[in-house]
């Protein structure tokens, strides 16, 4: 199986199949808007920006199981996200990465090792053919990941 199968909420309330993604290069982040990571927003926009055009998308679910740092509605996040850091990569409804509620997306990602998901700004890279390539943990910043996604594009 691979993250194709899935499908995921946006922030508009929009149900939108994963499989609309199939052919790109995608980096999956658990993402906060209150976290001392949260700045990290900025240097995803930048990848985006920079091989969106060769076929690669971040995708951005915000969740609240880390210290409670995404407290917001899914309206106030998207407004966050715009208004601090310009985002305009795909930003999903807000989800549970870990435990028993996590989404089935993100049981897929971790083979169901919660370990996996330590905080928020974990990033999971995927190939265009829905495969999990890599993991990296939230300290890992976008920049560092310019070089395995190019490879993968």
């Amino acid at each position: 199986m691979t993250v194709h199968a899935y499908e995921a909420e946006t922030l508009d309330g929009k149900t939108v199949p994963l499989s609309d993604y199939a052919g790109q290069v995608l980096l999956i982040v658990n993402t906060a808007s209150a976290c001392g990571l949260t700045p990290q927003y900025e240097g995803l926009q930048k990848l985006y920006e920079r091989f969106k055009e060769r076929g690669f998308a971040v995708l951005g679910f915000p969740c609240n199981q880390f210290g409670g740092q995404e407290p917001g509605t899914n309206e106030e996040i998207g407004a966050f996200c715009k208004r601090n850091y310009g985002v305009t990569f795909p930003m999903f409804a807000k989800a549970e990465v870990r435990g028993e509620g996590a989404h089935p997306l993100f049981k897929h990602l971790t083979g169901g090792d919660d370990e996996l998901i330590p905080w928020n700004f974990t990033k999971f890279l995927v190939d265009r053919g829905g495969k999990l390539v890599r993991r990296y943990e939230p300290k890992v910043t976008p920049d560092q990941l310019a070089g395995d996604i190019e490879a993968l594009l």
